[in-house]
């Protein structure tokens, strides 16, 4: 596969640069290139980083990195048998056992929640610093879901670094796991206060807290770079401006000739009356005086020309 230029493999911490070394250095730089790929890809291109890892695996399928990272690369594509494997491997070459948490979520993502418990009560657990127990501690709670067990997830993961005030990079999802395992377990009024706990110590985004809280609070987002409603916007903009309701209706249609105004009436739309003097009924009585008080002057105006004359 491609790899950009700009990677070196020097990017690698030393310690796997180190494990490097027992190879060729040609071969040795070609798989610390490999595994820088994985490192960037994993997160956001998993398949792509998957598929480094497997030209990694089969250029020192001997080394307890790339064990590793290639176990890594499968349990991100949801491969759990084959980075189960890995891990494996990657564990009887360095005697560690950090990698026991993730092993037993591989056990849980093939089906047999069982054996992830089962391993959440080895002694290989107390080897693990406290990150690790963590893990090992979210994974047991999970695998007590997977088997429908909720109020016993809620038990397993209530422990003193869940009521502990520090905040560490496993704090909120620590958090959040307790708030999903109290919604489960049919106690969603005390799963809100968790899941705002959870936000608040969630400054990396790590988890989805802050819109769950939202979502039990009623308050909906709206994506203002969603391409549907900037399309929505866009249209309501070169509209025409629509009638607001306290708008006054303007729904006068404007005539130039007697031709349009008979164009737009039928027949029996408009009953004209003939007789129609141009007179508002109502104003009748005030037309006639004024024609009667017209008619009196012109008369008055004729006697003093006949007096004159």
């Amino acid at each position: 596969m491609p790899i950009p230029e700009d990677v070196t493999g020097f990017e690698l911490d030393g310690d796997v640069r180190q494990e490097l070394k027992s190879l060729p250095k040609t071969l040795a730089d070609d798989v610390a290139r490999n595994l820088v790929m994985v490192a960037r890809l994993l997160d956001g291109e998993p398949e792509e980083a998957y598929q480094y890892s497997r030209v990694a695996l089969r250029l020192a399928s001997r080394v307890p990195a790339v064990r590793e990272a290639a176990g890594f690369a499968s349990y991100m594509t949801q491969r759990y048998s084959e980075a189960l494997t890995e891990f494996r491997a990657a564990r009887r070459m360095t005697g560690r056992a950090d990698l026991w948490p993730v092993m037993a979520d591989c056990e849980r993502g093939l089906g047999r929640p069982e054996r992830a418990l089962a391993m959440a009560g080895e002694p290989e657990v107390k080897q693990l610093d406290k990150a690790g127990q963590v893990e090992m501690r979210l994974v047991a709670a999970g695998a007590r879901s997977d088997m429908e067990q909720f109020e016993a997830a809620v038990v397993t993961l209530q422990s003193p670094e869940l009521a502990s005030s520090a905040v560490h990079a496993w704090t909120a999802r620590l958090r959040y796991a307790y708030a999903e395992a109290l919604i489960a377990a049919g106690r969603g009024d005390e799963a809100r206060d968790w899941f705002a706990k959870a936000a608040e110590a969630d400054t990396d985004g790590s988890t989805n807290a802050s819109e769950r809280l939202a979502e039990i609070d009623g308050v909906e987002f709206t994506d203002a770079l969603d391409p549907e409603l900037v399309e929505d916007d866009a249209e309501q903009a070169d509209a025409p401006a629509k009638k607001r309701s306290g708008d006054v209706a303007d729904d006068r249609v404007i005539f130039e000739d007697e031709e349009s105004v008979e164009e737009f009436y039928d027949e029996d739309d408009l009953e004209i009356d003939e007789d129609f003097d141009g007179v508002v009924p109502e104003r009748a009585q005030d037309a006639e005086a004024a024609s009667a008080k017209a008619q009196a002057a012109e008369a008055a105006e004729a006697k003093d020309a006949d007096a004159k004359s």
